[in-house]
């Protein structure tokens, strides 16, 4: 392909000309009608609050980006429309029907694991804030079908859950746009003889939370959800083990399974009791709390670890639902919120100098946008009961946990030293060269052709700006230090992935409707 054989004295402009073309087929005049210049800093007036950003217009991108991810054949209300068709054949390998579902991240593998806790996010994002979104709750709901459908096709066979479809390894060797993609598509799963525990319960927790979604609005698909649900939680409890033990050349280190299972378990128990009302996952949660982790300390919230939303989860049964039996997760809800506040007794948690909170280097981002979701919901829930969080002798009121919040999601949409957003398409300056295949590469509509394997390195190694805007894509985010160098090379900074943008759905439907943007 020619636009990729230039001499390397006249690449980078030459490419540079080429995808500035792209971008204006690719995009066209659709981006200008998502583009935020015209009212990002709009003010909206609430309790005398000026609000310093659009929360309404970052929720409907935040949401947008998840039609970016999508596998399979798309639908003719289809927004993102630079994306088309692929992964037509998926499944095929091992005979079943595995055609849809979201690519994770930047490349063309799906991954059960972090699919089904984005799933899970989603659903409780609308569970808890769905009432506030107004005309983004159906973009929302289909967000949340799109992955339903396809973790129904995964658990279509009893005792087995398909888990991965595409070579992690084979797949990465490739710069390659989805459509174009001719790499393998090996698929994996788990079973009785190779069981993984953590996947299952989690998508036993997507399902479930996904029933109560559709609960009311189709009764029907939101039963063979929980139906299925309860079949896949009791294959996860019954065939114990991690899923990364007996897939690790498939699944590590890309999403190992580090915290084991018993967090999985422990928090697909908690939202079938919620789904369900059955007191059998009650006495299952009262019974196991204790071996699966309940009192462990761990801070962090993620696609590998649940324990802290499972307390969270199960706290609000106790302060709002009146179930006694649950009044120990109180005390473990409130030690996990203590360890995210700046100077309380029990705070163990880093934050950048310009006050970011900051758990690791590769996509932090997703742990500021699930603490700033369990910290907004955790003070629904203690504005529900009428009470605080204690730590040590000190009482953090609702209102003080939303303002750590807003602090993190304000960070986020560009109240940082470098006042850049971090969500692709709101506001003046964003990150323009994600690592993200299809958005780096020409879109099948500026150029048909077929992109091989190894031709898309050179763009992947230039620093043209991506031609495709991903709107709404949330990317890793800056280091320690506030430093952010938008490379595409640097996928830990500069990679969104679906599980960074599941809880802030619910956190942006919440500030949105706050400063009556909603």
């Amino acid at each position: 392909m020619a636009l990729l054989c230039f001499s390397s004295s006249s690449f980078d402009f030459r490419v540079f000309i080429l995808l500035s073309f792209f971008f204006f087929l690719c995009n066209g005049s659709s981006y200008s009608s998502s583009s935020p210049s015209s009212s990002l800093f709009n003010t909206h007036h609430h309790r005398h609050h000026i609000a310093k950003h659009n929360y309404k217009d970052a929720l409907t991108k935040s949401i947008l980006f998840f039609e970016g991810q999508r596998s399979g054949k798309l639908p003719s209300n289809q927004r993102m429309t630079w994306r088309r068709n692929s992964g037509l054949s998926d499944g095929s390998a091992l005979h079943v029907d595995l055609v849809g579902g979201y690519y994770d991240a930047g490349d063309n593998i799906k991954f059960g694991f972090p699919m089904a806790f984005t799933t899970t996010m989603l659903s409780w994002s609308v569970i808890e804030f769905g009432g506030l979104m107004k005309s983004e709750l159906p973009n929302a709901k289909a967000a949340i079908r799109w992955a339903t459908d396809y973790l129904l096709k995964a658990t279509a066979r009893p005792d087995t859950i398909y888990v991965q479809v595409g070579d992690a390894n084979k797949d990465h060797s490739c710069w390659e746009r989805p459509e174009d993609m001719d790499t393998q598509r090996s698929v994996f799963k788990v079973d009785k003889n190779t069981p993984g525990s953590d996947v299952a319960a989690e998508t036993a927790a997507a399902l479930a939370a996904a029933a109560i979604v559709f609960k009311k609005s189709d009764p029907s698909y939101s039963r063979t959800l929980l139906k299925r649900a309860i079949r896949v939680f009791a294959f996860a409890d019954k065939y114990r083990g991690t899923y990364s033990a007996g897939l690790k050349p498939e699944v590590c280190p890309f999403y190992c399974s580090y915290s084991g299972y018993q967090d999985e378990l422990l928090w697909g128990a908690a939202w079938l009791q919620k789904a369900t009302k059955n007191v059998k996952y009650l006495n299952y949660i009262k019974m196991n709390g204790q071996v699966l982790g309940a009192a462990e300390y761990d801070n962090t919230f993620g696609w590998d670890n649940k324990h802290a939303g499972a307390r969270i989860l199960l706290t609000k049964a106790f302060l709002v639902q009146k179930m006694k039996t649950l009044s120990e997760y109180k005390g473990h809800a409130d030690n996990f919120i203590c360890s995210v506040i700046p100077g309380a007794q029990g705070s163990s948690s880093q934050y950048t100098p310009g006050g970011l909170l900051f758990k690791m280097s590769d996509a932090n981002m997703q742990y500021v946008t699930s603490t700033s979701f369990l910290l907004l919901t955790y003070a629904k829930y203690l504005n529900s009961a009428r009470t605080v969080v204690h730590c040590g002798g000190s009482v953090y009121t609702p209102g003080r946990l939303r303002s750590i919040a807003k602090k993190q999601v304000d960070y986020l949409l560009g109240d940082n030293p470098l006042r850049i957003s971090y969500m692709v398409g709101y506001g003046p300056k964003f990150p323009r060269r994600i690592h993200h295949r299809g958005s780096s590469l020409p879109c099948v509509a500026s150029h048909p052709a077929k992109i091989q394997c190894h031709e898309g390195f050179s763009i992947l190694n230039s620093q043209s700006p991506n031609p495709n805007i991903l709107v709404g894509a949330v990317v890793g985010g800056p280091d320690q230090h506030d430093r952010f160098p938008d490379e595409r090379t640097d996928y830990e900074q500069s990679e969104p992935a679906t599980y960074i943008n599941a809880p802030l759905v619910g956190a942006l439907a919440y500030f949105a409707h706050s400063y009556g943007q909603l």
